[in-house]
């Protein structure tokens, strides 16, 4: 499995709750594409959120997002960690 970065933009003033929400929306369907969201984090100021994955691909990433009603405006895979 590869691990991803996707970036959320446009969500300006989000919550800790609201984030709370949305990673709590793609968990509860993650298993059926093989993701596992490993954790969220947010820019209220910037409307910038980051969510890291394992994945078998952006794409599976991608529909998990959109059907939880968030979906991703960048994707990037994250082949080297230290």
């Amino acid at each position: 499995m590869a691990k991803f970065m996707d970036v959320h933009r446009g969500m300006m003033g989000i919550t800790g709750e609201q984030l709370e929400q949305a990673h709590s929306a793609d968990i509860a369907i993650q298993d059926e594409e093989g993701v596992t969201f490993e954790h969220a984090w947010a820019d209220p100021e910037e409307g910038v959120l980051y969510c890291l994955s394992e994945a078998p691909d952006a794409e599976a990433v991608q529909r998990i997002h959109e059907r939880a009603g968030h979906p991703a405006d960048e994707i990037h895979s994250v082949p080297l960690t230290i």
